[in-house]
């Protein structure tokens, strides 16, 4: 049975805790068009792009939405200006069209233009090699109209460049050119289009893991899954399969016992979250190293400086940075900063995997950000590689390619399907400090929302107007509101504390005490909406202060095998419970 077509796209949209029950019973009882396996954005994408066709959809996520790479990346919707060097023009024009389109159409709420120096230490031919890149990154962009939003590039001189960036040393430059890109709130978008797919009845389910494929012969029919909040196993029929699972591509070949036409290997990249004051400037940097780009990106009151770039074959779950990791983006970005930084300034960190399709070169860096989609087995689609500002097309490939098994669908229609929230978005920005009067906060309260939420913050201000002391700040985080909290479990899906604290918020990477001074107050805000007793609220706690301790002690491990044996020291609190009282 689907949505309730008397409801609205918002009503529908809301991932409630009674909403996930009703998922988890559709699931046992209905056959669907397609089920995505994986709650990551190529998953969510895929989700999104099938129910907009009309087709019934399910969609299950082993932890939580985006809790793997797609809430590690380094904030950017870009058409990798890199790429260019290695003449993949189809790909940079690829992606470039789809950061056109979520910037100026479908997503102008969560994707906004961030500007870049690029600083030139020769003063002819780095101008002129770059300038022409950058130039030709400008012309794809502006192809069929879809650079709209975004400004053209500018060459700028040593004086200009250090008045946009203070901190940048005199030494480090002899000029620069100015670029822009986009940024976006990566785990907020993918819950954004999670809820998106939801409001045209999919059927979504976090904490649900697939343990096995169900199959008829030769062809794959469902899956089984097990519900991680009470180890209660059940089988999800489906006429197609979309196994959209990144770095765990392998797992879902290994349920095959066949090869699965693709290989998958994946590289790390770990990111330092830094206050704004430690660094001057008003717009971010890219920089060459030798075997990858360094970015500092600005971030609200922070800024992010990544990536690293390294082969990884451990945890896939928890990937750890380790203390080698730290220091080499410490050291490479010293290199340009009148002042340094030091471990002092670090107030977060994060590691991420990405899942590349695997080549020959031994170098991770050098492999293709090409996607692929592969059909092992009657039934079942693969999709793997890729990356974030191109999950759309993605998403649209793996469902063109399962739609010719399904009668009646019709083209992808996601180039038109506006994200939640997008719907009206200019117009209530334009009007925000009206809003911020009629609902008795600030207009950086009203801009802060608009900004994370779109039009849906008026949801959140609802909140507020029903219960003021929500408007306050979360202990520990002044940059977020009590009501996030609440509107996270009661509408956003989340069912842990560590979702709301490193997801639906960014609480876990953006202050120095890495959420332990804002546990207390979220759990109690987030048991209020799902029924949490003392005992499972003093364990939500106790298992996000493990967490932010395992983290901490791997960060000073000195390399990748100490920090992922370090980082293991803390349990996974999903399924905690139902473990222990099946032992009891």
């Amino acid at each position: 049975m689907r949505s309730d077509p008397t409801l609205s796209r918002f009503e529908a949209s809301q991932l409630s805790p009674q909403r996930r029950a009703a998922d988890l019973e559709r699931m046992r009882t209905e056959q669907f068009d397609v089920l995505v396996i994986g709650g990551g954005v190529t998953g969510a994408g895929a989700a999104l792009d099938a129910a907009s066709r009309g087709l019934s959809v399910a969609l299950v996520e082993a932890r939580d939405f985006a809790a793997g790479t797609s809430s590690r990346s380094s904030k950017l919707i870009h058409g990798g200006l890199r790429y260019l060097e290695q003449l993949e023009f189809g790909l940079v024009h690829e992606a470039l069209r789809e950061r056109g389109l979520l910037l100026g159409r479908l997503a102008p709420h969560l994707v906004r233009p961030v500007p870049f120096l690029v600083p030139l230490t020769h003063r002819v031919w780095q101008r002129a090699y770059y300038g022409t890149g950058v130039l030709l990154y400008d012309i794809l962009a502006s192809a069929f109209g879809y650079g709209r939003g975004i400004p053209w590039h500018r060459h700028i001189s040593k004086r200009t460049a250090r008045r946009l960036f203070p901190s940048l040393r005199a030494d480090a430059l002899k000029g620069a050119i100015q670029y822009y890109d986009g940024q976006v709130d990566d785990a907020r978008y993918v819950v954004t289009l999670v809820r998106t797919a939801a409001s045209y009845g999919a059927a979504v389910a976090t904490s649900t893991r697939v343990i096995d494929l169900l199959r008829e012969a030769r062809q794959v029919v469902g899956v089984r899954v097990r519900d991680m909040e009470n180890r209660e196993e059940f089988d999800i029929r489906a006429r197609t399969v979309v196994a959209a699972t990144g770095v765990w591509s392998d797992d879902i070949s290994e349920m095959l016992h066949e090869r699965p036409g693709l290989r998958v290997r994946a590289s790390k990249g770990i990111h330092l979250v830094v206050p704004r004051s430690a660094i001057t400037g008003e717009t971010g940097l890219i920089l060459r190293t030798a075997i990858s780009v360094l970015f500092v990106i600005p971030w609200g009151g922070h800024w992010i400086i990544g990536t690293t770039d390294t082969d990884w074959k451990l945890d896939r779950a928890h990937p750890a940075a380790s203390s080698r990791d730290i220091q080499y983006l410490l050291d490479h970005v010293n290199k340009v900063l009148d002042k340094p930084l030091s471990l002092d300034d670090i107030e977060g960190v994060y590691a991420g995997l990405r899942p590349l399709l695997a080549g020959e070169s031994e170098l991770s860096s050098k492999l293709s950000r090409e996607h692929a989609v592969v059909e092992p087995m009657l039934g079942l689609m693969l999709v793997a590689g890729g990356k974030y500002t191109t999950y759309r097309v993605m998403a649209a490939d793996v469902v063109n390619k399962a739609a010719r098994r399904l009668p009646g669908t019709r083209r992808s229609r996601t180039e038109e399907v506006l994200l939640l929230g997008a719907d009206g978005f200019k117009t209530a920005w334009a009007h925000r400090s009206s809003i911020a009067r009629r609902h008795g906060v600030s207009v950086g309260v009203v801009e802060h929302l608009l900004e994370r939420y779109g039009t849906l913050a008026l949801e959140v201000l609802e909140l507020i107007r029903e219960r003021p002391e929500l408007a306050q700040s979360i202990p520990g985080a002044p940059e977020y509101l009590r009501a996030e909290v609440v509107y996270a479990a009661r509408a956003e899906g989340a069912l842990h504390l560590d979702d709301v604290l490193t997801r639906r918020t960014r609480i876990s990477i953006e202050t120095p005490h890495r959420g332990v001074e804002s546990a207390e107050d979220a759990a109690s805000l987030m048991g209020e909406v799902l029924g949490w007793d003392e005992e499972t609220r003093r364990r939500e706690v106790e298992h996000y202060l493990l967490r932010v301790a395992a983290e901490r002690e791997s960060q000073r491990m000195p390399d990748d095998q100490t920090a992922d044996a370090a980082r293991l020291g803390a349990p996974d609190v999903r399924g905690y419970a139902a473990d222990r009282a099946a032992s009891a």
